[in-house]
């Protein structure tokens, strides 16, 4: 995106995007499999082609391509295409909601259809932000596989770390696991989603250009851990739905745990670092 960017915010502009559609397609192979629970420290070798996929695992297939040559400083590739020219410099996951109709399958070719469901714009603390629902619809030969509803915020360049340090610490779950944060564990993520955005690999730009206190904890990492932590928990069965919303930032400058409380048949999910508040609240459903 260009240097420049930072224009208010045109919403009948932008919400002529809305209905624009995308659609792409992608194998779930059994090296991908191999990568992603690699960078998960999941079981590397047992899944076999015709065995369910790692939940989430959707979230590295057919990711936008774009030449190195035209991407923004902050590492994303332009919009304006299917994504809509927003003219708000930083991007964030800020949550999104899934509904699991058939398990994907290592070996699957998957279709994805996208659209711009909506896009509003809203005034935070720290200024203007614009929010845009994309919805996906994951098939697999004909069949649909799972839907998934997706948030993206933009903002201006405002407090990177949103202000969290008034927030109520989080309270420990009746489940917690310890999360080790690295520089490899972030790379390698970044890597699987072919996701150039910076803030979660390079340290000088994400501290001396976004003002961050160390590299940026992704959103959809923290989901694919929670919803992995909430099936651990019922035996290996996967929800039958997953919500889940960014509250507050995750740095690498400490670890942090994945927290679980029973809500009747479900489970209410949270991330946070010691002494910190919750970064990411979720939910997941078997009914």
């Amino acid at each position: 995106m260009p240097e420049n960017v930072a224009a208010e915010p045109d919403l009948q502009l932008l919400r002529g995007w809305i209905g624009r559609e995308e659609r792409v397609s992608d194998v779930i192979t059994p090296e991908l499999v191999r990568r992603f629970n690699a960078t998960l420290n999941l079981d590397v070798d047992t899944l076999k082609v015709g065995e369910p996929a790692p939940l989430l695992i959707h979230l590295c297939l057919a990711p936008t391509v774009a030449a190195t040559a035209i991407l923004g400083p902050d590492g994303h590739p332009p919009r304006g295409d299917f994504v809509p020219p927003v003219p708000l410099p930083r991007r964030m996951w800020a949550g999104g909601e899934l509904t699991f109709n058939n398990s994907l399958r290592v070996g699957d070719r998957v279709e994805r259809l996208s659209r711009i469901a909506d896009i509003a714009l809203k005034e935070g603390r720290s200024g203007r932000l614009c929010f845009v629902t994309v919805e996906h619809n994951i098939v697999v030969g004909g069949k649909p596989a799972l839907t998934e509803i997706q948030n993206i915020v933009y903002r201006g360049q405002g407090d990177p770390a949103g202000k969290t340090e008034t927030a109520s610490v989080a309270k420990p779950g009746a489940y917690s696991r310890r999360i080790a944060v690295n520089t490899p564990l972030l790379f390698r993520y970044s890597a699987l989603m072919f996701n150039g955005h910076r803030i979660h690999y390079d340290r000088p730009y994400a501290m001396e250009t976004e003002g961050y206190p160390g590299l940026v904890v992704h959103g959809p990492l923290q989901a694919t851990l929670l919803v992995h932590f909430a099936a651990e928990l019922k035996d290996g069965v996967p929800p039958r739905r997953f919500a889940f919303r960014s509250v507050a930032p995750l740095f690498d400058d400490a670890d942090f745990a994945l927290h679980a409380a029973e809500d009747g048949k479900n489970l209410r999910l949270w991330t946070a670092r010691e002494g910190g508040p919750v970064a990411m609240q979720a939910t997941a459903c078997w009914l």
